[in-house]
C-alpha cells in the first residue's frame, strides 16, 4: 500500500486531476454548444451558420472557400449556409477588388447587427466577468494560456482528422 505522500500516490492523484479538467473541459463544451444552440434559435440561424457567422466575424472578410476550410465544411454546405445569413441580413457578399478572377467575392459580417448577438450573449459575459473577478492576474494569465493551449490543440486533433 502507498503512503499519501508517495510518488505512486502523487502519480494517482494527478491522473484524477488530469481527468476532472478534461471532464470539465467536456462539460463546458456542452454547455456552450446548448447556450449557442438557444442564441441561433433566438435569431433563427442554424446552430452552423452562427459558427459561420462567428468565424467571419473573427477573421473576415473571407472568400467562401477559406470560409469553408475554416468551418471544416463543403464549399457546397457554405454556398447555403452564407446564402441564408445574406437573406437574414448578417453578411454581405462583396467583388474581391485584388482577386485575379472577377468572379470572386469576398463575405463579411454586418456589423449593425452586432447588438443583437451581444444582447443574447449578456448573460454569459456577465456571469464571466464575475468569475474573473475572483481571480489574481497571475492566475488569469495562466487559465488564458491553458485554454490557448488547450485550443491548439483541438484544433491539431482536427487537422489530423480532416487530413485523413
Amino acid at each position: 500500500m502507498s503512503s499519501p505522500s508517495s510518488p505512486r500516490s502523487a502519480a494517482a492523484r494527478r491522473r484524477r486531476s488530469t481527468v476532472a479538467v478534461k471532464e470539465s473541459l467536456r462539460e463546458l463544451r456542452s454547455q456552450l454548444s446548448l447556450l449557442n444552440h438557444q442564441v441561433g434559435a433566438r435569431l433563427e440561424l442554424k446552430d452552423v451558420d452562427l459558427d459561420c457567422l462567428e468565424l467571419i466575424g473573427a477573421h473576415g472578410p473571407l472568400s467562401p472557400s477559406v470560409l469553408a476550410r475554416r468551418a471544416g465544411l463543403h464549399p457546397a454546405t457554405v454556398t447555403g449556409i452564407l446564402d441564408r445569413l445574406q437573406r437574414g441580413g448578417w453578411i454581405v457578399r462583396e467583388r474581391d477588388p485584388d482577386a485575379a478572377d472577377r468572379r470572386a467575392v469576398t463575405v463579411r459580417a454586418v456589423r449593425d447587427r452586432n447588438a443583437e448577438l451581444f444582447a443574447l450573449y449578456a448573460g454569459m459575459n456577465s456571469a464571466m466577468d464575475e468569475l474573473c473577478a475572483e481571480y489574481s492576474e497571475a492566475e488569469l494569465e495562466l487559465l488564458a494560456g491553458f485554454l490557448r493551449r488547450a485550443t491548439a490543440a483541438g484544433k491539431e486533433a482536427t487537422e489530423e482528422l480532416t487530413d485523413r
